[in-house]
């Protein structure tokens, strides 16, 4: 009875763990994140390699860091930015996008940031920032 009572005890301390770890699981944020059209930025700045994932606005975008020279260290010094869906991205002005670099260059204070088209044409050729982005 007694070795009942320990495994139903480890099994609820179990339990409470795989929830505070669902709770805390940063695809989860990114995820509610997105559904709820905030801002998110999944990244580990100390993993080069890995890609980031950000939300804004209900859209998802993806960047790929790239590891360089500035004066005194080796850091990142160019991010290239896309969409997972280009259509999502009807609606956006051209103040979305100078937000999502501002949020990344807080990040990555010495990093050039690279849009992949049509985003990249938009921004070199919007002069009004409330043209809204369309195909």
């Amino acid at each position: 009875m007694r070795i009942l009572q320990i495994l139903l005890f480890a099994l609820i301390i179990f339990l409470i763990y795989l929830g505070f770890k669902y709770i805390l699981n940063p695809k989860r944020k990114l995820e509610l994140a997105h559904e709820q059209k905030r801002y998110y930025l999944l990244d580990d700045p100390k993993d080069v390699r890995k890609n980031f994932l950000l939300t804004y606005k209900g859209r998802l975008f993806e960047g790929e860091k790239y590891l360089g020279t500035t004066k005194n260290a080796f850091e990142v010094v160019s991010i290239h930015i896309w969409p997972h869906s280009i259509p999502a991205l009807n609606g956006m002005v051209r103040e979305d996008f100078l937000f999502i670099e501002e949020k990344i260059l807080e990040i990555y204070p010495n990093a050039k940031i690279y849009w992949q088209e049509p985003i990249g044409e938009f921004m070199r050729k919007t002069d009004d920032e409330n043209e809204p982005f369309h195909e």
